[in-house]
């Protein structure tokens, strides 16, 4: 690795990355807007510019060069010696800072990016306490630019980050610079807006308050948002998000830094995607049927009456379907309580769901056709388990045969996943218990109807489709009415305390190596978000 001298420090640095990534990474704030590690470089914001030493033309000594140099457009090398500590580096910055804020507005108070905006900061730390600006600033009108995301000119710096995303990225090319001079911003090409599968990272890229989320906007103050670490349950892609919120529920997800799996981008499905867990459709109560009436049910009396019901059945005749959309420590907890009560029952891979095919973006994002999180930890589960085992479409063809006289069926999609043949074909079964997220066709032939909770309101782990174990966080709290899953199956397998996702993985690490290879992300290289 490459030793560089910054400010008079040694810095040993990464090969192959730039000085301002360096002096980032080593601890160093260093304004800049146009340089984001995952795009091209530019070098167009000019608020990096770093003084380095050069070799004197004629007497070959070193020393400072009489120009300053882009950090970010300058790799590396051994034994180089640059500084930003220094006037003509801090004069740079003033000059620079006090351009950006010509015909910028003075509209924070009601600007979204508030809070987490590089150009309050920026201005604060490196530029002047007042303008010189005696003119007009120049006022642009706000523009929709796409079904998902507002443009304000006004705000912009021109720092192209969105721009190089369409282009790089998404390979679309939605966004461009038109006019010039003090005129120049960025716009859509007319009648085409910004519509492409992955445009809301444009929001997260822009460093200002440029480009903002209908969404999100005038929703909430990022300083009063919670943060957790999350695993989209979108796709078999598995991108790690972050989920935003507070006691009034979620309000956003961003993408989350994972160079294994999707870098720093999510889709449009997985940041959008959401909205589900809000719904007033959702089931809320724990209920049993009584001839032709449902009764409410205790969660406290829920595992005695599965275990009851499940016990009295042929063990030769009983299912259990673990959906792809548990988590891993919920389809463990689940196949272990059934194999408690009916030690020779059918474990069943649940439905898969496709959607299409799979989609690769230019610089190989993937969203995947397998709508799903967690379709490989299940089936490493069963595997474990032993014994039968069948996949989604086996089990319905055998239920319609009647082979299966008791079944527990999970599901938690956020879409219909029943059909109405495979109600037809899974109300043969006499003892069958749903528990799903949303009413379904299978209503009307349950004895025992659980809610469960959304991805949200858990905590566990998902194994992607590059076999990827990652662990995701909760959020908030489970809708009023229903139990987190994990506790749920914590207690229905007999498991004492309370249930914790990691704690959990670790117990059962020495019985299943999957649990023992956790994926956690590195942190994120340090940049201006």
């Amino acid at each position: 690795m490459p030793k560089i001298i910054i400010d008079g420090k040694e810095v040993e640095c990464r090969a192959g990355i730039s000085v301002l990534q360096a002096a980032l990474d080593a601890g160093w704030n260093i304004p800049h807007y146009c340089y984001h590690p995952g795009l091209k470089v530019v070098a167009s914001c000019r608020l990096c510019l770093m003084e380095m030493k050069m070799p004197h033309p004629q007497t070959r000594e070193p020393g400072w060069a009489p120009k300053l140099f882009p950090a970010c457009q300058t790799p590396v090398r051994k034994g180089m010696e640059v500084r930003f500590d220094s006037d003509k580096v801090r004069e740079n910055q003033k000059h620079v800072m006090e351009y950006y804020l010509l015909d910028h507005p003075l509209d924070c108070p009601v600007c979204d990016k508030a809070g987490e905006c590089h150009l309050q900061d920026y201005s604060e730390q490196f530029g002047n306490a007042t303008s010189r600006m005696v003119e007009d600033k120049h006022k642009n009108p706000k523009k929709d630019i796409g079904s998902h995301t507002l443009m304000y000119s006004d705000r912009c710096v021109l720092c192209t980050r969105c721009i190089r995303f369409c282009d790089e990225i998404a390979g679309t090319g939605e966004l461009r610079k038109v006019n010039r001079g003090s005129r120049n911003e960025i716009d859509i090409f007319p009648g085409e807006p910004l519509e492409n599968e992955l445009q809301g990272n444009v929001v997260d890229l822009c460093p200002v308050g440029s480009l903002i989320s209908k969404d999100f906007q005038y929703k909430q103050r990022v300083w009063m948002l919670n943060t957790a670490r999350s695993v989209s349950p979108a796709d078999s892609r598995g991108s790690t998000i972050w989920i935003d919120y507070n006691k009034q529920g979620v309000h956003r997800i961003r993408s989350r830094y994972n160079p294994q799996v999707n870098e720093w981008w999510i889709s449009d499905e997985a940041r959008f995607g959401w909205k589900y867990i809000n719904s007033d459709k959702r089931l809320n109560t724990a209920r049993i049927r009584r001839g032709v009436s449902w009764e409410a049910v205790g969660w406290e009396e829920l595992p005695g009456i599965l275990r009851d019901r499940f016990a009295s059945a042929d063990e030769n005749a009983t299912a259990a379907v673990l959906s792809p959309m548990m988590s891993c420590e919920e389809a463990w907890l689940l196949a272990k309580f059934i194999r408690q009560v009916a030690p020779r029952a059918t474990l069943v891979r649940g439905y898969v769901p496709i959607e299409g095919e799979d989609k690769t973006f230019p610089k190989g994002f993937v969203i995947k056709a397998e709508k799903c999180p967690n379709r490989g930890g299940v089936e490493q589960i069963i595997a474990h388990f032993g014994g039968n085992s069948m996949d989604f479409d086996e089990f319905v063809k055998a239920a319609g045969a009647g082979r299966f006289k008791a079944a527990y069926v999970v599901g938690g999609y956020p879409k219909e996943w029943i059909t109405e043949a495979h109600a037809r074909a899974i109300s043969k079964i006499e003892i069958l218990v749903a528990h799903d997220l949303f009413p379904s066709l299978l209503d009307q032939h349950v004895a025992v109807q659980i809610p469960t909770a959304s991805f949200a309101e858990r905590e566990g782990s998902f194994v992607n489709c590059d076999g990827l174990l990652q662990p995701f966080e909760r959020a908030i709290s489970p809708l009023e009415g229903v139990k987190a899953d994990g506790q749920f199956f914590h207690e229905l397998a007999g498991e004492p305390g309370l249930f914790r996702a990691e704690k959990f993985r670790v117990s059962v690490a020495g019985e299943l190596e999957m649990f023992a290879k956790v994926h956690v992300p590195p942190d994120e290289p340090k940049y201006a978000h």
